[in-house]
């Protein structure tokens, strides 16, 4: 729902070449309580000033010297495209009503104005702009939510597949490298049965942290679930680079972590597979680093293995 403050707060550009008939707008939005009004007589500011602020309504004259609004109306369209154009149109002449509307108009006012009828086509519009704002928001939350995980915010399985794919295609287009880190935190059912669910949450929240600061904006940090993470390095120009960062991996999540006035130590295994050696696609990946996973913690655990060049299939860990 919209509310009453909400339109009254609404953003609004006043384009019309007359400086009278600006007054009268906004003495007229005025009276009414809107608080975020602007204007402007040149109509070629018109674009800039929105791609800026973004209005919430946009009153447009059609009849403007050297730019009239049916052209300010094809530059916002670029600008709103596929979206929801703001405009309302102000015009004498009664033929340029449905061109104003075909042109992507959600409304007209009649000049002379019939300032009731103004007040309550400036309120409708305004009321239907944000309702079609809270729809574009909650459509946006639900994207985010189906691709990263609601604890820690990091990329989810469906997410990380993409990311994945992505790099193997654009390793394969440089025939350079890339690799996959598969993680799993040692000790982190003790944290929850000791410390309780709470703590253990705030634990992947922290540890999803450091992992990220680990690494670099081109890489992609996941959560699988769990307790159990991926990291897909893109752009490596050699194996060494991999032989760096896992140690800086296992290092970064073994240091202690302050939770509810406890200090918790854990610690964390890696198996890495490397494209193209231990596989081609995002599936042989992701199977030949869990199994080196395995093994990782199959040797102790607290440290990191690298993949057999063939790619098995994925094994049980705990």
């Amino acid at each position: 729902m919209v509310d009453t403050a909400d339109i009254l707060n609404a953003s609004i550009l006043i384009v019309d070449d007359s400086e009278a008939n600006i007054l009268l707008l906004k003495r007229l939005l005025s009276s009414v309580g809107y608080v975020c009004v602007t204007s402007t007589k040149e109509p070629n500011e018109v674009c800039g000033l929105h791609l800026k602020n973004r209005y919430d309504l946009i009153l447009l004259d059609l009849q403007m010297p050297g730019m009239d609004g049916f052209q300010v109306m094809e530059g916002l369209k670029k600008i709103e495209s596929g979206s929801y154009l703001p405009v309302l149109v102000m015009t004498a002449n009664p033929d340029h009503k449905l061109r104003a509307l075909a042109a992507g108009a959600k409304d007209f006012l009649s000049r002379p104005f019939d300032l009731m009828e103004a007040k309550t086509r400036i309120h409708n519009m305004l009321e239907v702009r944000l309702l079609y704002k809270q729809l574009e928001h909650s459509s946006d939350m639900m994207k985010t939510m189906a691709l990263h995980d609601a604890l820690t915010g990091l990329p989810n399985r469906r997410l990380l597949m993409d990311r994945l794919s992505l790099s193997i295609v654009q390793a394969n287009r440089r025939r350079g490298m890339m690799a996959v880190l598969y993680l799993d935190l040692d000790g982190f059912k003790q944290v929850n049965d000791t410390l309780g669910h709470d703590a253990g949450d705030t634990l992947l929240k922290m540890v999803s942290d450091r992992l990220v600061a680990a690494v670099r904006e081109e890489d992609t940090v996941a959560r699988l679930g769990g307790d159990e993470f991926v990291i897909v390095l893109s752009e490596l120009s050699n194996a060494d680079d991999i032989a760096r960062l896992a140690p800086k991996m296992i290092q970064a999540v073994s240091q202690p972590y302050s939770i509810q006035e406890h200090s918790v130590n854990i610690t964390v295994s890696i198996g890495i597979s490397i494209f193209p050696t231990h596989g081609t696609d995002a599936e042989s990946l992701m199977k030949s680093a869990d199994l080196a996973l395995y093994e990782a913690k199959h040797a102790g655990k607290n440290a990191y293995r690298l993949a057999i060049s063939t790619a098995p299939q994925a094994a049980t860990h705990n």
